[in-house]
């Protein structure tokens, strides 16, 4: 069955314009988008000073910007470098110009002269979760329990949104804590949708060149390509971990030992121990809350995709006392980069071709 991933997309209905530049696209883009000229942008980040810059994405380089009516943005400038040609680049507007939701970065406009691609989007002010949580601790910002949770809860939300609401739905596929923005509140927005997928709806999963982060790729993208919506189900359990512990499941090893994030909480769950994955800052929590959160995130990271929730079921799961169905829960996909050979799984794979239709909650909550 042959699909087009991008059937609502203005994209399918015009050609991709030949020569690079705002005029050429203006016709091409949604009418809530802004174009902006490139000296407009050069001015609003001050030249893209180094002093401006909020890090660095796959596809390029992100700057603050003040624009000259006052208005705070982010402009992420991509790189000559950038393997993402323009079909992507109005691909990444259209998806993201009509989608409105708390937990979801919004786009203002675009610009394109030349070799010049850029991207507006609205300012965040705390940064990006892995620069507030992950980073040195003389930067990292003092997350409590409180707005921990908070932030799985709000990026859940803005996931179901993307899987469950719009159609056709997303599938993000580079769901990690660097491209979970924090607003001045702490309200997570989730960003960066170069590699989003729009799929049809008669289209469940498809085969496609993997593009994402290791650490997050869920095993049966990393390994054969296959994308549903479950691979980021699989990155958001990777991330709840993450968020919980204040460690990046890219670090290889644990405590003297050769073991990821996952592969540490898991072999802790199995030995009854999970409150030792526990971030030593976090001062005052509910034991009961966080090892729930340990625990939805395993469901989340199964080996076998049919086996993990969906993403609305995940909400309910971080934001109600429920009593979870362990004996449903079975062991995580991992995976590993072989030296030569690309990616090698570390854990038995026969559980991925599982259907089994379990039931992760009981009905009746503690």
């Amino acid at each position: 069955m042959s699909c087009c991933f991008f059937s609502a997309s203005r994209i399918k209905q015009k050609r991709v314009p030949t020569r690079n530049n705002n005029q050429d696209i203006s016709g091409f883009l949604p009418v809530n988008i802004q174009i902006f000229t490139y000296n407009e942008l050069r001015s609003a980040t001050d030249g893209f000073h180094a002093r401006n810059k909020l890090g660095r994405g796959g596809f390029g380089t992100v700057y603050k910007g003040i624009l000259r009516n006052g208005t705070q943005v982010a402009v992420k400038a991509l790189s000559a470098q950038s393997k993402q040609g323009l079909h992507e680049f109005l691909t990444e507007i259209d998806t993201v110009s009509n989608v409105r939701n708390p937990n979801l970065v919004r786009i203002f406009g675009c610009c394109v002269e030349g070799d010049n691609r850029i991207l507006v989007y609205e300012y965040v002010e705390n940064n990006s979760l892995d620069r507030a949580l992950l980073g040195s601790k003389s930067r990292a910002i003092k997350l409590d329990w409180g707005v921990r949770s908070a932030i799985c809860v709000g990026t859940a939300r803005g996931l179901a949104f993307l899987h469950e609401e719009l159609e056709p739905y997303i599938v993000h596929r580079d769901i990690k804590a660097s491209n979970i923005l924090l607003d001045q509140n702490f309200v997570p927005k989730i960003g960066d949708f170069g590699l989003a997928k729009l799929f049809p709806e008669n289209i469940t999963h498809i085969s496609t060149r993997v593009a994402g982060t290791s650490g997050y790729l869920a095993p049966e993208y990393a390994m054969r390509g296959q994308l549903t919506k479950k691979a980021d189900v699989y990155s958001f359990g990777v991330l709840i971990i993450e968020i919980v512990s204040g460690r990046s499941n890219t670090e290889s090893t644990w405590e003297g030992m050769r073991k990821f994030l996952l592969e540490r909480t898991w072999q802790l769950y199995e030995e009854g121990k999970l409150l030792e994955i526990v971030d030593p800052d976090l001062e005052e929590y509910s034991e009961d809350e966080v090892v729930r959160y340990i625990k939805v995130a395993l469901f989340c990271t199964q080996a076998a995709p049919t086996r993990r929730p969906p993403m609305n079921q995940v909400v309910s799961m971080l934001s109600r006392d429920i009593r979870l169905n362990e004996k449903e829960l079975t062991a995580p996909g991992f995976f590993r980069m072989g030296e030569n050979k690309g990616l090698s799984p570390t854990h038995s794979t026969t559980q991925l071709v599982s259907n089994s239709n379990v039931s992760i909650t009981e009905v009746i909550p503690r």
